[in-house]
């Protein structure tokens, strides 16, 4: 468009598309579904971009009552986990007119507080991941729809849960270590009061329970490679016999099992097999590297944000949980005869 000509409006859009202001509007809105053909959202969609239209946003969210943006708080931005779930959501916002906004909590997992002067006025809905349903009460008030992403979903106060299968996860890597012959186990755990925690808790001492003969020992740290270093190094160090098989909640508590390790003599795996869970890029810098539990964060944050647009739209969300995949790497292999 020539600089000094009048804006496009949608009246433009439609005389060139030969449709009306109202089959404009259905297409632009991604609405037209069952309303207008595909071909003619095509040639509407077409005369848009040739004429270089952009809808009028602030006039649209005030008519229709919608800011066509999403909020996504997360626990931190310390890990890579939490910035695939962004990527996955946005990417599916942006196919349907959303923007997401990324909000850290300050508190971590605890009370999230309102960002805004009124989070209601200023989104649509807010997905939270790996959250506490009641940290989420400052931002959304009883007003908004809310998404919760590995969280309790017998427990959510949300419109919709969408989880990882981690209780399966965790069988496929109890199930993985048992085959190689391993009885003595550590549990390296994340010292975190979540749901997700618990389950991971819960499902390894059930399927080791299950099996004679096994031992389970546990240890707590938070998720930090020094914290988890000192807490694997106490644990290892304590009388009796060593366990052989180390089980972490997390690649970072992994990787401080290494250096716990090393600091006892112990050799990886030929003395201690050790999983993780999340398969980050850590993953494979470690040496050897590591066998774990891969979570699509991606898809994650893709099926987080396509519940919330079902919720918005008043239809059920897919409530399947996401499947997840045990990588067996260098890690963990047969535990030496003693």
């Amino acid at each position: 468009m020539a600089a000094g000509s009048p804006r496009p409006t949608s009246r433009d859009v439609a005389q060139a598309a030969g449709v009306s202001q109202a089959a404009v509007s259905l297409v632009l809105g991604d609405k037209w579904r069952g309303r207008v053909s595909e071909r003619t959202a095509e040639r509407v969609r077409e005369a848009a971009r040739d004429l270089g239209y952009r809808p009028n946003l602030a006039a649209r969210n005030l008519r229709l009552g919608s800011t066509r943006t999403v909020l996504l708080v997360v626990p931190a931005l310390t890990t890579e986990f939490f910035a695939g779930v962004y990527t996955g959501a946005a990417r599916v916002a942006a196919h349907h007119g959303f923007g997401v906004l990324l909000y850290p909590s300050p508190e971590g997992i605890g009370p999230a507080r309102d960002p805004f002067a009124s989070a209601q006025a200023a989104l649509d809905g807010v997905i939270a991941s790996s959250m506490a349903a009641d940290a989420l009460t400052a931002i959304r008030g009883d007003q908004l729809p809310l998404v919760m992403l590995d969280s309790d979903p017998a427990g959510s106060t949300g419109s919709a849960t969408v989880n990882l299968d981690i209780r399966d996860g965790v069988r496929q890597v109890a199930e993985h270590l048992l085959s190689l012959g391993h009885r003595r186990f550590l549990h390296l755990a994340a010292d975190i009061p979540s749901w997700t925690f618990d389950i991971r808790a819960r499902e390894l001492a059930e399927r080791l329970a299950a099996v004679p003969g096994t031992e389970l020992r546990t240890a707590s740290a938070p998720i930090t490679i020094d914290d988890a270093r000192a807490a694997a190094e106490t644990a290892l160090s304590a009388p009796g016999p060593r366990p052989t098989a180390l089980v972490c909640d997390d690649d970072k508590l992994a990787a401080g099992a290494y250096k716990a390790a090393r600091r006892l003599g112990l050799r990886i795996p030929d003395d201690l097999s050790v999983t993780g869970l999340d398969d980050l890029a850590l993953a494979t810098a470690l040496d050897p590297e590591l066998t774990t539990v891969r979570l699509d964060a991606e898809l994650f944050g893709e099926r987080g944000m396509q519940a919330l647009l079902a919720v918005l739209d008043t239809r059920t969300p897919t409530p399947d949980d996401i499947p997840v995949t045990l990588i067996i790497r260098g890690s963990t292999t047969r535990p030496t005869p003693t």
